[in-house]
Parts: C-alpha cells; sequence; structure tokens
C-alpha cells in the first residue's frame, strides 16, 4: 500500500508520466459488464502473473484509487465516488459547495484520476480493474484489454445472490451500473463512441468459465501479446 500512494506525491508522478513510452507498461485493463467477478479474478490473476514470472511486482488496483484521489484534492471520497459514477453535481450544488469552501469541479476530479491512473499504467506491472482503465491506458503498447461479459440474467443471479437483493432490485442494479461503467469509458475517450468493443483485445464470458479459468486465460493473452511484443523488442534492439 506504501508503493501505491507513491502515485499521489507530484513530484513522482510527473517522473512516471515523462517517462519514455517505450518503457510504458506491462498493464492489464479489467473492464466488466456488472456481476462478472471483475475483481476476484484480477486477485487471481496477480498471484498467478507474480508465480509465472518469479516476481512480486504485480498488482491489482481497483477502489483504492477514489480514497487517495480524495486524499490528494482534500475533498471527500463520495465526491470521487460520484463522479465514478456518473452523477454530476447540480449548478446549486456547485454554487453552496463554492461558496463553502469545498468546491471540487468535476474537470479537477476527471483530470486527477487520469493523471494517477496513466502513471500507474506507465509504470507498469498493474492490473486495473474499471476506473476507465481501457481509455486512459490505449496509448500504451504493453497493454491487455479485457473485457468480462455474461448473458443479464445470470449476472442479475450473481448479484442476488452477492448483495442479497431481490430480483426487481438487482435488475435495476445491473442496468444502472453498466450504464454507469460505459458512460466513464466514454468520458476518458477523445471522441464519444457508441460502440466500445473495439477498444478490448478480448472478452470473456464470465457465465461459461470459472474465476480460475479466467485468470488462466488472461494469463496466456498476456503472454501471446504483451510479452511477445517484449521479446520482439529486445531482438530487434540487439540486431541494431
Amino acid at each position: 500500500m506504501e508503493k501505491f500512494f507513491d502515485y499521489f506525491d507530484g513530484r513522482y508522478r510527473e517522473s512516471i508520466l515523462k517517462k519514455a513510452p517505450v518503457d510504458d507498461g506491462p498493464v492489464i485493463t479489467i473492464s466488466r459488464l456488472t456481476g462478472c467477478d471483475a475483481r476476484q479474478v484480477a486477485a487471481v490473476l496477480a498471484d498467478n502473473l507474480n508465480r509465472r514470472f518469479g516476481t512480486t511486482r504485480w498488482k491489482w488496483v481497483d477502489k483504492d484509487i477514489i480514497y487517495a484521489i480524495a486524499r490528494e484534492l482534500n475533498t471527500d471520497t463520495q465526491r470521487v465516488e460520484n463522479y465514478y459514477k456518473g452523477i454530476e453535481l447540480s449548478n446549486i450544488s456547485e454554487m453552496i459547495m463554492a461558496f463553502s469552501g469545498g468546491f471540487v469541479s468535476d474537470l479537477r476530479v476527471k483530470k486527477a484520476i487520469k493523471d494517477v491512473v496513466l502513471s500507474m499504467c506507465k509504470e507498469g506491472y498493474v492490473i486495473l480493474v474499471g476506473r476507465g482503465g481501457v481509455s486512459i491506458a490505449h496509448n500504451i503498447a504493453d497493454a491487455l484489454h479485457i473485457r468480462l461479459i455474461a448473458p443479464f440474467y445470470w449476472r442479475v443471479e450473481n448479484v442476488m445472490k452477492k448483495k442479497e437483493m431481490n430480483i426487481e432490485t438487482a435488475e435495476k442494479y445491473v442496468i444502472d451500473t453498466d450504464e454507469k461503467r460505459f458512460n466513464l469509458i466514454q468520458a476518458f475517450q477523445d471522441k464519444k463512441p457508441l460502440n466500445i468493443d473495439y477498444l478490448f483485445d478480448a472478452s470473456i464470458n464470465r457465465g461459461s468459465f470459472t474465476i480460475d479459468e479466467i485468470a488462466e486465460l488472461i494469463l496466456s493473452m498476456y503472454e501471446k501479446k504483451v510479452c511477445r511484443q517484449i521479446e520482439r523488442r529486445k531482438r530487434i534492439n540487439i540486431n541494431r
């Protein structure tokens, strides 16, 4: 966790953001439809990557970002959480916060999110769950972008079990959260695509595979895409 907070030191983050693009990453982003167990997949995947490559460098992050960004902006965590959930403040509430000295604009929140997430991704060895990561890290070459999907009612049932909701509440929760996550991915895009499928290297159906199986699939794809790219660059540099 100490390492995580390094990203909120302005000088440290600036040094990371100035890294040459060729040195960026590696990074894996996992976007998901609601109810696809992305956090559990990320935790297993981080362990698998560390064992596979004999390291302890791989980590996964999710909501920790919210609390640290709130701390940096000197605002409450709900303010940052609201941005992530696509809840824009009304003009009246913004005016009230401005006069009370607590105003933090959406633009400041968005910039803080982007700078922190991008510095994490550029330094590498991070699995980023949600947080608009697929959009923020789209220019990093040594990256693998995964999306977890599943049939609607498979996800509703999963949410019902985990959050102890009835079916009507779970249906509404899944629909609303899916929309907010889609909007967040769009928020960090220069243009607002109607279809975001092209952003991902692969989509995996959570309803067809266990958490452990999905982690194994992602590790295999990481080796085939990212490791192969890194090895290719090494060979080119040696032959120069």
